[in-house]
Formats: structure tokens, C-alpha cells, sequence
């Protein structure tokens, strides 16, 4: 079946808007719990499900209230970052340990940022857990492409595509974008962008840092099929998006390093728009493609009758403190 280019972003921008589906939007922010902490109390910073917030009932440093409204768990424990973050650490890795949630089954080890309404950094949350709370992410996304040419194809633009190793957690062997990862705690964009080049495509700084910084994307995606733990969580997100111009090089200057792809592939742009249109793409990076082909002109506002809303979503208002 082939997707529209509005259904392939209303799979990522899930949540729904209070103008478009005000019932919808109601019935879905009365499923959550609001997670605060007791420095922020008034400052939402994720939705929990009941299910996973119920699992505080009982621990110290969480509060957890059943008769407010919104219904709410706090974060209690903890004066400053670091404390903070212990808290939130050694309650998910007991979590973790009992075998509480499948989103905890794959540890990573990395942690995030958790963000304040100032910007100040509240805490730091591991990745794998960060779903479970709701919070904002942050992650980079860098599309490398070419000009090709050859005869045959004069003045057509190829795009470095990998597929995503088959043994991976989330979305395996689902094509994505050329480079992509989360941004960790103390972490720049563009230090992030760096890292994940060389671990994911053998790219060297020095290349890298060519790349033109294209802005960024938010969304609200709501977990499901291929998210690798449980489903019905949310989790908004803001991406940072480049692009490589790699015209001149040879077709092999991507190539898989640590395992998570098994190959890249230069594709067209016609290519990339069929993969999209039968979801080969991993979806938040389904977003980021349509992105760059709207900015670089492969989609126009005259051939595409759902623009205007497309480019509206790939850019949503998030309702929690974004950095």
C-alpha cells in the first residue's frame, strides 16, 4: 500500500492537536500521569501512562498523586543535577533489574538531558528509560548526498542511505537516514553529528564538518510496532538536521563501523520517495527525509496539496520546556 506524504509524518507527529481533534487530544492527555519535580511543581516535563507511573507507588524520592488534576509523579529526591540524576538512575536500574518494563531490557548506557523552563539542565535520564517518563529528546540526523555525474543521469541527486542492522532493538533493518543518533548530556549538535559519523559511517571530522547545518524538526510520536518496548508512550522529539554535499567523492565513502548498518546504498531521489511512500524508512527519520526533499525543491508546494500542513507538523510547538 502506498502512503501519502502527510500519512508518513502523522505517523511520527502522532499526538493529537487541540485545533484538529480537541475530543481526541482530550481522551489521550486524560490517559497520562504529568511528570514534575518538586522544584519545577507547576512544570510539566513528559505524559506517563498509568501503567508505568503506578510502578512508583511506594519508592522514596517519588510522590505520586492520584487526586490531583492533572494526576501527577513527582520527583522528590534530589536538590541539584547530579543528585537528580542519581535518583532517576538507580530507581530505573532497579527497575531495570526486576524486569519492570521491555523499554529497560536494552540498557545503553548514554544518558540524556532533561530540560527546565529556563533551559537549565534538571537532570540526566538514561536513554532506554527516557520513553517511560515522557520527556523531550534530542538527536541529530545528517543526510549525505551527491550530484551525480553520469551521463544518464545528469543533474540528479543521489542520497547515502543505510539499512539498519537486522540484530538492532528498535526498527531493525528499516532504511534510514545517513547518519543519526541522540545527543547526550554535555553534548553540542555538532559534537554529536561528529561522534555518530565515525562510529556509524567511518566519516572523518574534517569531512563532517562541511556539513551545513539545516535547522531542526519537532514532533510527537506515540510508541508502537518496531519502537522496541511498550507501546502507547510518549515521546516528543527535536531533531538537528544537516546535509553533506559529498559530489566528487567516491560512492564508498560511507561505510558501516560499529555494526548498528549493514550497508549504505546511493539511491535516487525518485528512489527514496517509493521507499518512503511503502514505510522502508524508520519513521521519525521518514520525517527528516521529507524535510530534505522539501528544502532542496524534490517536493513543491504545487504538486503537494497537504505542504502547508506537512511542513506545520515537521515543526510543532512541543508543550514541555525545549531546549
Amino acid at each position: 500500500m502506498s502512503h501519502s506524504n502527510l500519512d508518513i509524518v502523522k505517523i511520527v507527529d502522532a499526538f493529537p492537536y487541540d485545533a484538529v481533534s480537541p475530543t481526541e487530544r482530550l481522551e489521550r492527555l486524560n490517559q497520562y500521569f504529568h511528570f514534575r519535580t518538586t522544584t519545577h511543581p507547576s512544570i510539566t516535563l513528559g505524559y506517563m501512562l498509568p501503567f508505568v507511573a503506578m510502578a512508583f507507588v511506594g519508592l522514596s524520592d517519588w510522590v505520586l498523586d492520584l487526586d490531583s488534576n492533572p494526576r501527577t509523579l513527582t520527583l522528590a529526591g534530589g536538590h541539584d543535577e547530579p543528585t537528580r540524576t542519581a535518583v532517576v538512575q538507580r530507581t530505573m536500574w532497579g527497575m531495570k533489574m526486576t524486569g519492570q518494563f521491555k523499554a529497560l531490557e536494552k540498557w545503553r548506557d548514554e544518558l540524556l538531558p532533561v530540560y527546565g523552563s529556563d533551559k537549565e539542565l534538571l537532570f540526566s535520564i538514561e536513554r532506554s528509560a527516557s520513553p517511560l517518563f515522557g520527556v523531550v529528546t534530542y538527536g541529530v540526523h545528517m543526510t549525505a548526498y551527491r550530484w551525480c555525474a553520469r551521463d544518464s543521469c545528469e543533474d540528479e541527486m543521489e542520497v547515502w542511505v543505510p539499512r539498519r542492522s537486522s540484530t538492532r532493538a528498535k526498527f531493525p533493518a528499516m532504511l534510514d537516514t545517513s547518519v543519526g543518533g541522540a545527543l547526550a548530556t554535555g553534548e553540542t549538535p555538532w559534537e554529536c553529528l561528529i561522534r555518530e559519523s565515525a562510529e556509524e559511517a567511518s566519516l572523518g571530522e574534517e569531512i563532517v564538518r562541511t556539513a551545513t547545518d539545516a535547522g531542526n524538526v519537532t514532533y510527537f510520536y506515540i510508541s508502537g510496532a518496531g519502537s522496541g518496548g511498550e507501546s502507547g508512550l510518549a515521546q516528543p522529539e527535536r531533531a538537528y538536521v544537516f546535509d553533506l554535499d559529498l559530489t566528487g567523492l567516491p560512492s564508498g565513502t560511507l561505510t558501516p563501523n560499529d555494526g548498528s548498518v549493514e550497508a549504505f546504498e546511493l539511491m535516487t531521489v525518485a528512489q527514496v520517495i517509493h521507499a518512503l511512500s511503502n514505510k522502508e524508512f524508520k519513521a521519525n527519520s521518514a520525517l527528516v527525509m521529507l524535510d530534505f526533499l522539501i528544502r532542496h525543491g524534490a517536493i513543491k508546494p504545487e504538486d503537494e496539496p497537504d505542504y502547508t500542513e506537512i511542513c506545520s507538523r515537521m515543526h510543532r510547538k512541543l508543550e514541555f520546556p525545549v531546549h
